[in-house]
């Protein structure tokens, strides 16, 4: 497993485990997931992940009760990441909600507590006053914020007055938005972009097509996984699979290598199986040429996929003809 180049107390793999899914029955994993959770988690530990990522939001505190009781007597060895749903992030709601997670996840301190989105009425001056006193009494020990531009995300910091470690954000090969400013500023600051759904929903797997629709509400819902949209990827899957030949690995952790090849990022990717688990993990021992990882931009850059409101008629005719 390969390390984060940034100095933290914890090393910070460049694969870890983010568990969105855990406890969360709308990806349609069925009602054994939350036993396999367990198992899933211990396998990662076992191949040297060390960034489990949660939230306060997913499936209600759930996720971080399964998280928290798989990870064990490991949980002071690992970094543990959450974040906090900012509906009323003012100082103190902030630091009810940091004791809250902490709980919920079994341990004493948090190594990175994250703002999960802005609030656009709340300002960051408030929300990172609490996250000071957090880390001032030792409960947080990093501060991170999630789906900022890269405005707000230095505005957080120049608020908090220390370092905002990291922004989570989508990004994934089909949605390069980050590298146009969030990865140049990671890197020049000694910053980290956390990349979640990196697989675009398993869109990148290469698994799915017109007459192989996923399973579970989550990607039923998302417009990447449109017929037209499929079709538009093509290209971009098939060099995926070009590149995943040539290394004898997946188009899933092709996508994986891509993304952590740079050094500001990281990545999350959930897992349904521990065979899931070990395959993402592996990614991080992939080592792509330089002419691959530019034959990937290039197909990246030119995937245009129908998005927004453009795509939203054809969502819903495309629920009403499952009913």
């Amino acid at each position: 497993m390969r390390f984060a180049q940034i100095e933290t107390t914890k090393p910070i793999s460049k694969i870890g485990l983010g568990a969105w899914q855990f406890g969360s029955r709308e990806w349609g994993y069925g009602p054994e997931y939350e036993k396999r959770a367990h198992e899933i988690v211990r396998r990662a530990l076992e191949l040297g992940v060390t960034l489990f990522d949660t939230a306060e939001m997913y499936a209600f505190g759930r996720s971080e009760r399964i998280l928290g009781a798989a990870l064990g007597e490991d949980r002071s060895k690992i970094f543990l990441a959450s974040k906090i749903f900012p509906l009323l992030p003012v100082a103190a709601v902030v630091q009810q909600r940091a004791v809250a997670s902490a709980g919920r996840l079994g341990v004493t301190s948090l190594d990175l507590y994250q703002v999960h989105q802005p609030n656009p009425v709340v300002r960051d001056g408030t929300t990172m006053r609490g996250m000071r006193t957090l880390q001032d009494v030792g409960l947080v020990d990093e501060v991170g914020v999630s789906n900022y531009g890269l405005r707000r995300w230095r505005y957080a910091e120049a608020v908090l007055g220390r370092r905002v470690l990291s922004n989570q954000v989508q990004y994934s090969l089909a949605h390069r938005a980050p590298e146009d400013d969030l990865l140049p500023y990671a890197q020049s600051a000694g910053r980290l972009v956390i990349a979640y759904s990196p697989l675009a929903q398993g869109f990148l797997s290469g698994r799915y097509g017109a007459d192989n629709p996923p399973a579970g509400a989550v990607r039923r819902a998302n417009p990447l996984f449109l017929p037209e949209n499929l079709d538009r990827g093509a290209r971009l899957l098939g060099t995926l699979r070009e590149v995943a030949d040539a290394h004898d690995a997946t188009p899933s952790q092709i996508a994986l290598a891509y993304l952590i090849r740079h050094p500001s990022v990281v990545a999350i990717p959930g897992a349904s199986s521990v065979e899931q688990m070990e395959r993402n993990a592996a990614a991080a021992d992939l080592d792509l040429t330089d002419d691959e990882y530019a034959a990937l931009a290039r197909e990246a850059r030119a995937f245009r996929p129908i998005t927004g409101a453009a795509a939203l008629p054809k969502l819903i005719q495309a629920r009403r003809a499952r009913r």
